[in-house]
């Protein structure tokens, strides 16, 4: 039986797990922390989660088609409840027996036979291996004059060190970025008690709500529909289009007293917050522009402005962080701070048995695309589906090395449905006449990809009708 080293127990390596596990290979699972989860499970040593924090992605769009979530889970639910549901995923497909947990992977590298995996004094040899670290391991804080000097009592911080807020109670915090974690954090702030938030930020995002008149919002905007838009229209009329869907739901953030954003959606950005932009309303939040330059606890914004903060945090970001793939591979990979050359996201033509999972920088819900990118890695190794041609992959790596290292979101409905064509999951709509509206237009939902192909389950489709009337779509014409 062919081993498969994983690196990584959160979603994207149990996940991964679970389908080589069936396709027939031996995976083993190499984990840095006590528990499996990943960012989920809440250890220091991985997991940027807070206490206070809930999903940015509903609970149908926030699990794996084997496992439903238990009865009565909130419409979000919080960090621990999805760790919860993670460690239950593992053992209903018996994979803590495959873990090895508390063990850092130190390198791999290609040897005779396969890749060699290094931990501890210890070696061995895997012949394939997938490496499901996730792309959000190093922080990025950018370089702004003087910030070694800031002497204010709460610090500066990234916001995935964000683990105490009554550390802030009380203070004047200054929330950096415009990104889901910084207005997530500068909202939690300002309810917890600090007795200042401003947030400032290089240029204003559009901001979406978590729901709509009761339906979440990510059921509107990761659809089938959605995905065949932006595939087909140009894009300034895709943009106009998401751009009018955002601001149904939730308005433009200077009708709320933040900045104007871009009219271009592409070139302002989009993020997600249910309470921020109400809290700028209510002057609980203060926006100001960046700022570039800090003095002991004085911060000097672009505007001119002067301000006195007790703490900084900075919710800008992180950079492709895999210090274990040794030279030789990161050069093939031309791996940079937010770049990697794959096609799909996946394989490389060079490095035959390798592969990789959820390194993209998302908007969107993960969960789905981890499971179908995790389908596609088994049935392709399997050959229960058919392998990238070499052409395919060089038009794929040609694609990546044009983008160049810049950041760079792609959204989840185009990225689910490139792995569920690749994979062989994608349903016909025409084979489903009583789903037909819900495919179009209900949530990519993962049980939705259950309904044809290898891997496909009885109960699929009576499951995502259910999936779609939750969000009131009805199922069918």
């Amino acid at each position: 039986m062919t081993r498969v080293a994983i690196i990584g127990s959160g979603p994207g390596g149990l996940v991964a797990a679970r389908y080589l596990q069936s396709e027939g290979f031996s995976p083993v699972l190499f984990e840095q922390a006590p528990v499996p989860g990943g960012q989920w499970s809440g250890d220091p040593c991985c997991s940027g989660v807070w206490p206070s924090m809930r999903t940015n992605t509903s609970r149908v769009l926030t699990q794996f088609s084997d496992l439903p979530h238990l009865p009565g889970l909130a419409v979000y639910p919080s960090n621990r409840e999805i760790g919860d549901y993670l460690r239950r995923y593992a053992e209903t497909f018996d994979l803590p027996a495959r873990m090895r947990l508390n063990t850092a992977v130190r390198e791999i590298a290609a040897v005779r036979g396969g890749w060699a995996v290094r931990h501890g004094v210890q070696e061995e040899v895997f012949e394939k291996v997938v490496v499901a670290t996730g792309r959000y391991q190093r922080a990025e804080i950018p370089d702004v004059p003087g910030l070694a000097s800031f002497s204010g009592s709460a610090g500066v911080a990234h916001t995935s060190a964000y683990k105490h807020p009554d550390r802030y109670r009380g203070k004047h915090v200054l929330v950096a970025g415009c990104a889901i974690s910084a207005l997530e954090i500068a909202s939690d702030l300002c309810m917890m008690g600090a007795a200042r938030v401003v947030a400032c930020n290089r240029r204003q995002r559009y901001v979406l709500p978590k729901l709509k008149a009761g339906v979440p919002t990510d059921h509107l905007l990761f659809t089938r529909d959605q995905a065949l838009a932006e595939a087909s229209l140009p894009r300034s009329e895709f943009g106009a289009r998401l751009k009018a869907l955002v601001l149904d739901a939730g308005g433009s953030p200077e009708q709320y007293g933040a900045p104007r954003p871009a009219d271009d959606i592409f070139e302002a950005g989009l993020t997600l917050s249910q309470h921020y932009l109400p809290l700028v309303a209510e002057g609980r939040i203060e926006v100001r522009p960046w700022f570039d330059r800090v003095e002991g606890t004085q911060v000097r914004f672009q505007d001119g402005g002067v301000e006195s903060f007790d703490g900084i945090l900075f919710g800008t970001g992180f950079a492709l962080h895999m210090p274990f793939l040794d030279e030789p591979i990161r050069r093939t990979l031309n791996l940079g701070t937010q770049r990697i050359d794959l096609h799909r996201h996946t394989f490389h033509p060079q490095l035959p048995g390798l592969a990789f999972v959820g390194l993209w920088d998302q908007a969107g819900p993960f969960f789905p695309p981890l499971e179908l990118q995790a389908r596609w890695i088994a049935y392709t190794w399997s050959g229960a589906v058919a392998a990238p041609t070499a052409d395919e992959m060089e038009e794929s790596l040609a694609a990546c090395r044009a983008r160049g290292d810049v950041p760079q979101k792609t959204r989840m409905n185009l990225v689910a449905l490139s792995f569920a064509r690749a994979a062989g999951a994608e349903p016909d709509p025409k084979r489903w006449p009583a789903l037909k509206h819900a495919l179009r237009f209900g949530p990519l939902a993962p049980v939705s990809f259950r309904l044809q192909g290898r891997d496909a389950l009885p109960d699929a489709a009576a499951r995502f009708a259910a999936d779609a009337a939750a969000c009131l779509v009805q199922a069918g014409p």
